[in-house]
């Protein structure tokens, strides 16, 4: 028999509600990870590819790591500043419509109830219990009208586990280069191959996709944009 997820004892319960993890590191992890992989190594084959010497390759991809990176987490911190200063923007819209039109509210917090279900006298009493509690009123209206969730934003949280993602991830297709190997390019494209499946498989941890189509899929995407890579650079080798 399966084991579920987490307990289900009251203290388990009301520490989980008490904090919601909201949408987590994964994606900001996973989209950081497949970008340095992929953008370093495109760089790694497109200057391979025309001839060059690895000192070049090293110097460029280490430029990409560090300036491509930075701009994917300042890109990621702007994006979930937006995505906070938004959601602030429209609950001080709902705070106004309660203040000013509170029956008005009450019947979209009543449709928004309705929708989960709640019917008749049981209706009746949540609309009551909830628009008492001025927060949660709030927070219900927030979910009910524009589908935002309670747990705010973090841009710098964000910005920092995409450029640490990048950092680790782009890092790879270099390390041969950096050591000084003979086979530079050909050891770089095998490491990388194993990064883009590592990063499908490990994503798969949180997903209902077997560990080995999801290493596929990112190997199939990692791969096609490092050929594309590697041809174009060959165009002037």
């Amino acid at each position: 028999m399966q084991l579920p997820e987490h307990g289900h004892t009251e203290r388990e319960i009301a520490d989980r509600l008490a904090n919601p993890p909201g949408k987590g590191d994964l994606g900001d992890a996973v989209y950081g990870a497949i970008d340095g992989a992929v953008t370093t190594f495109a760089i790694v084959a497109g200057v391979a590819g025309a001839g060059l010497s690895p000192f070049i390759i090293v110097a460029l991809g280490l430029a990409n790591v560090l300036a491509d990176g930075f701009s994917m987490a300042a890109g990621n911190y702007s994006a979930t500043k937006a995505e906070r200063d938004n959601k602030l923007r429209l609950r001080s819209i709902e705070e106004r419509h309660i203040r000013l039109h509170p029956d008005g509210e009450k019947r979209e917090l009543r449709a928004i109830l309705e929708q989960k279900g709640l019917s008749g006298a049981t209706l009746d009493e949540a609309v009551e219990q909830v628009s008492r509690n001025h927060e949660i009123w709030i927070d219900t209206m927030l979910e009910g009208e524009y589908g935002i969730g309670s747990v705010d934003p973090h841009p710098m949280r964000a910005a920092l586990v995409t450029f640490g993602a990048f950092l680790l991830a782009g890092f790879v297709p270099l390390l041969p280069f950096l050591i000084g190997m003979t086979q530079g390019f050909a050891v770089a494209t095998v490491l990388t191959l194993i990064t883009f499946f590592a990063i499908g498989s490990l994503k798969s941890v949180w997903s209902l996709a077997r560990w080995w189509r999801s290493g596929l899929e990112t190997l199939a995407i990692g791969g096609v944009a490092a050929g594309i890579a590697y041809y174009v650079g060959s165009l002037f080798g």
